[in-house]
């Protein structure tokens, strides 16, 4: 769901849209849990096989935006089929099924589809499919979303939440987001929930050091070049609360695919193996599912748990460099941890990119989705807790 990455400064922008409620969903301990479901993943993960019990929402994901307006349901595979089976799973649980509209690399179609040429047309064609598919509402996930496009952007959200309700029940219209934070401030009465997209915070770039792919805290820890911090989800929390975003409109971000970071040179154990590590030669870094990265590189011996930044993370350090490893990922503990800060921080909910990366069809029954059991539990378990620390 997230977008080319790219810099500013030594801030990782990474936008795209989801959402959910201003805690129109109770049920789950007062916390919203909402889930994205690639279409492309379900012959991995089927929709019968969804725990549709441990989510208040899930998100569809996705179909694209055309610059003329039309919308392509063929490059993701959400065919019709699709569709039926993933709505009537959801719907005998009770759970929200929502539509997602874009992903990465989509804001040229949005920006010809938002023209004024095209934008009642547009409209009018995601409100159609969202009601012929039998979806419970829209999520956004115009990515990049620049400054530039405030305007345009301001146009659909306006006029997709006029147009939706004229409908009843109600449909969700949702956001996900990781920039762009005053700007969202002035749209959050049209959302029922955005959802920071709170990972892909680091990679291999000039003037980094190896970090966490999603962690809670910055730790303290500033980057050499700069001074400034490094990202983390408490940084992009705030910056949302500060920008005038109420808590209880945002959910925070689990990510089901971690990132391996691999090789380079120069560092205290020869290539990458370990967090706030510098290198003289860049390593590798790829975008890996959660289940290949327990059937190909977990070891119980090679799992670390860093304290500072409520991080998880693979080290594995072999002879020479070429073959070392730093696995940032988000693992069980990191799940408890990360429902448990958005239980004390205030926040609506968190939000889950995405089902299929999690699921380990090779386990036994009971075993096959550890991460999105671990949500559900610690859900259930958080709405219990009251002195939960904010921080480490």
């Amino acid at each position: 769901m997230c977008l080319k990455p790219a810099i500013v400064g030594t801030r990782l922008l990474c936008a795209g849209v989801v959402a959910s409620a201003t805690l129109l969903f109770p049920a789950h301990g007062g916390l919203s849990t909402t889930a994205y479901y690639a279409a492309w993943m379900q012959d991995h993960l089927p929709a019968g096989q969804v725990d549709f019990s441990a989510l208040t929402q899930i998100i569809h994901f996705a179909v694209v935006p055309n610059r003329d307006g039309t919308l392509d349901s063929e490059i993701n595979l959400v065919t019709q089929g699709h569709s039926t089976d993933l709505v009537a799973g959801a719907r005998a649980a009770g759970t929200k099924v929502l539509i997602s509209i874009g992903g990465g690399e989509s804001a040229a179609g949005f920006r010809g589809a938002c023209s004024s040429a095209n934008l009642s047309n547009f409209i009018s064609n995601i409100v159609t499919f969202t009601r012929s598919r039998g979806y419970d509402g829209v999520d956004l996930d115009w990515e990049p979303l620049a400054a530039e496009d405030a305007a345009q952007y301001t146009d659909l959200v306006n006029g997709l939440r006029s147009a939706l309700d004229a409908y009843s029940p109600r449909p969700l219209l949702t956001a996900a987001v990781a920039s762009q934070a005053e700007l969202l401030a002035g749209l959050q009465h049209q959302f029922d929930q955005i959802s920071l997209m709170n990972y892909d915070l680091s990679g291999p770039w000039e003037g980094w050091v190896t970090w966490f792919n999603s962690p809670l805290f910055d730790g303290g820890y500033r980057f050499l070049s700069t001074g400034a911090l490094v990202p983390s989800t408490e940084g992009m929390v705030g910056n949302f609360i500060a920008a005038g975003v109420s808590p209880q409109k945002m959910a925070i971000g689990i990510d089901f695919y971690g990132r391996v970071w691999s090789g380079g040179t120069g560092t205290t154990s020869g290539g990458v193996s370990l967090p706030r590590q510098r290198w003289t030669t860049a390593p590798s870094m790829a975008y890996t599912p959660y289940h290949v990265i327990m059937a190909d590189y977990y070891q119980p011996q090679r799992h670390a748990w860093d304290e500072p930044a409520q991080a998880a993370y693979l080290s594995i350090d072999h002879a020479g460099a070429a073959n070392d490893k730093f696995i940032s990922y988000d693992d069980p503990a990191t799940c408890r941890a990360k429902v448990q800060y958005a239980m004390r921080r205030g926040l609506g909910g968190v939000m889950i990119f995405e089902l299929g990366g999690g699921y380990r069809p090779d386990q036994p029954e009971g075993l096959r989705d550890p991460l999105l059991q671990a949500v559900k539990k610690a859900v259930s378990e958080t709405s219990r807790i009251t002195d939960i620390p904010t921080k480490p």
